[in-house]
């Protein structure tokens, strides 16, 4: 399993730890991923996603799953998130 964020892309970065003597080691900085299922309205299902801290607030934010994806960049999703934008835009188009 990656350590890779399924809506936004954020992956690990590298930096150094610094100690009191100013000794630098390379280390990790890994995103704060958590497994959630997010409520799709227009699919009336649950999604289940490992997505960051971050990006679980900024899906809050923009005001749900669906809002979220129909912003969201191709690039940046996974591939299991591309396909559940792509179911989205499907039934949105159906019912409109």
């Amino acid at each position: 399993m990656s350590r890779r964020c399924e809506l936004t892309g954020k992956g690990p970065m590298t930096g150094n730890n610094v100690s009191h003597a100013k000794n630098r080691t390379r280390r990790r900085f890994l995103p704060n991923l958590n497994d959630v299922t997010l409520q799709s309205e227009t699919l009336s299902r649950g999604v289940k996603l490992r997505i960051s801290a971050a990006a679980l607030r900024s899906v809050d934010h923009r005001g749900g799953l669906d809002a979220f994806l129909a912003k969201a960049k191709d690039d940046e999703l996974s591939a299991n998130a591309l396909k559940v934008k792509k179911e989205i835009a499907k039934a949105q188009a159906a019912t409109a």
